[in-house]
């Protein structure tokens, strides 16, 4: 008796739920001759290897946080800040700790994400972690001590927050005045699990602040920007002229205050 194919409908449930290459039936499947069997089998094998990749790359992000926990640190806080280049707005630092066995695959330097991407990740993230601390330094503090000491400033308002005292730092490109022990990582939010957690709460956490703020400021649109220097930014800052979250010390609002 002749047993009837499966519909490519069927095939293609089957495979979105299926996480390994292991089933038997994918012997089965190779064997049809349907182009829209074959074409659901590469979809599947190419989820697989992408699958793989996102699997390593996180296992090698992971690997100052195993160094850590090697020599006896137990809460390994990721520091990171983002901000820095805008025209408006607060420089925003986050301070990330996460538990021993995290797992979220995929996540990476928030430059690197999109929103939809970063705001699962920043949910995931603050659902999971052992303790979140945000530290935010001013438009003003950045006129009065510069963009790099007001960084420093927000990592350090954002350890201050920290519910759980760490006793490991790991930051992105800085040394902060602290007894704590430190590591400074370049390009540490694309190479730390931590680091890269503290990158997408500090992004999401700023964007956020942004938005709101453009409700009060609505010729500049930061919701739209963020605070750096848009075609639209500019084009509101030349009609307005400069509000208070605005940096006096940047180019070109300087330029507008003289």
């Amino acid at each position: 008796m002749m047993t009837m194919k499966e519909s490519i409908k069927e095939i293609e449930a089957h495979l979105r739920v299926m996480q390994s290459d292991d089933d038997p039936r994918l012997h089965q499947w190779k064997n049809d001759d349907r182009k829209g069997v074959e074409r659901l089998l590469h979809s599947f094998y190419k989820r697989l290897q992408k699958k793989q990749l996102m699997h390593e790359r996180f296992v090698e992000m992971s690997s100052f946080e195993r160094e850590a926990r090697e020599n006896r640190y137990l809460f390994i806080a990721g520091v990171d800040e983002v901000g820095r280049g805008p025209l408006a707005g607060p420089v925003v630092a986050a301070a990330v700790i996460l538990p021993e066995g995290f797992y979220l695959p995929g996540l990476d330097d928030s430059k690197k994400l999109n929103e939809s991407a970063k705001a699962r990740f920043f949910d995931l993230i603050t659902q999971q972690a052992i303790s979140i601390g945000i530290g935010y330094a001013s438009a003003k503090e950045i006129d009065e001590v510069n963009i790099y000491q007001a960084t420093k400033i927000a990592m350090q308002r954002a350890l201050n927050a920290l519910e759980v005292i760490p006793d490991m730092l790991l930051i992105d490109a800085m040394t902060l005045d602290v007894e704590t022990s430190q590591q400074s990582i370049i390009k540490g939010d694309a190479r730390s699990v931590s680091i890269a957690a503290a990158s997408v709460v500090a992004k999401v956490t700023r964007d956020r602040y942004m938005a709101e703020l453009a409700n009060t400021y609505p010729s500049y649109k930061f919701e739209r920007n963020a605070g750096y220097g848009t075609k639209e930014h500019l084009e509101g800052l030349h009609t307005d002229g400069p509000c208070k979250e605005h940096r006096f010390s940047f180019e070109p609002v300087r330029v507008l205050t003289k």
